[in-house]
């Protein structure tokens, strides 16, 4: 069984070999390459998922400004609306999207977050998964392998593409951090292997193209509604997966493709703030005149 997996398709091979779920075979990649036992990684995941749980939920109880002062308060103002009973997206996808953009929240008034894969994406794994583990009744079990299956997604982007916004566009970053979470949501759901896969193909053909463009320079807005929209995204995918939808592109040639649509873009699209959103006259009178 080959732990060193450089490819998906390598990836898949190893769970179709050992008759296991990726997050087994990311578990003990970790282990055999990384040298440690089971238990540390383990706990290391434990704790990983404690910090998602903790900036998912902090905000909702006590909203705090970023530090631009683009955003704050809106998770606060989604849990409001979800429990007033005129939440139209359902409760999965309502609750998805509010812990997604309460991370954000506290990412952007420089709270403790876990960038999954980056600080500017970390809302769409752990606002997927709590709201899957809550409307489903999970054990944090069920959601540490389903980190692991993230994690495996998370590595085969940024060995063989990008998950950076400057280098790839924000397709690279909210992209690919909704393909962990599509995979991950997939096996937590009683997915196959290649199931997640074919997820987080979905996402990046969804996602394709996304530019970078955050007003003022900063990870707060549109950045914020983009994890919330990334969050969306990765149920979609899911959904499609687990009903047996197929996808034509495997994730492998759709990352490939992902990463060549990124460096195409221009770099007025790539982070630097000097397109797109951010030099629309609101967003900077809204910063002070960041154009």
């Amino acid at each position: 069984m080959n732990l060193d997996f450089k490819s998906a398709a390598e990836l898949l091979a190893s769970c179709d070999e050992g008759s296991c779920p990726i997050s087994e075979i990311m578990r003990r990649r970790e282990c055999e390459l990384g040298e440690t036992d089971r238990n540390t990684i383990e706990e290391k995941m434990a704790l990983a998922l404690k910090i998602m749980r903790d900036s998912a939920l902090a905000p909702l109880n006590a909203p705090v400004k970023s530090m631009g002062g683009l955003i704050g308060g809106q998770a606060e103002k989604l849990t409001r609306h979800r429990q007033s009973g005129q939440a139209i997206c359902g409760d999965v996808l309502s609750r998805a999207m509010t812990y997604a953009m309460a991370v954000l929240e506290v990412n952007a008034s420089m709270g403790l977050i876990v960038a999954a894969p980056t600080a500017g994406s970390a809302g769409v794994v752990p606002g997927v998964l709590l709201a899957l583990q809550e409307t489903h009744q999970l054990p944090d079990e069920n959601i540490i392998d389903a980190l692991f299956n993230a994690g495996a997604v998370g590595f085969l982007a940024m060995r063989n593409a990008t998950v950076a916004g400057a280098v790839g566009g924000c397709q690279a970053e909210v992209g690919v951090a909704a393909a962990m979470a599509a995979s991950a949501a997939v096996e937590l759901m009683g997915g196959t292997p290649h199931q997640c896969l074919d997820a987080a193909s979905t996402v990046l053909t969804n996602m394709l193209g996304l530019v970078c463009d955050p007003v003022g320079g900063l990870v707060e807005y549109p950045c914020q509604n983009r994890n919330a929209a990334g969050a969306a995204n990765a149920l979609l995918a899911a959904e499609l997966a687990l009903a047996g939808v197929r996808q034509l592109i495997p994730f492998d040639e759709m990352l490939e493709t992902m990463f060549t649509v990124g460096k195409r873009l221009p770099s007025e699209l790539r982070e630097t703030a000097l397109g797109g959103c951010a030099i629309t006259p609101s967003a900077c009178a809204a910063c002070g005149g960041c154009g």
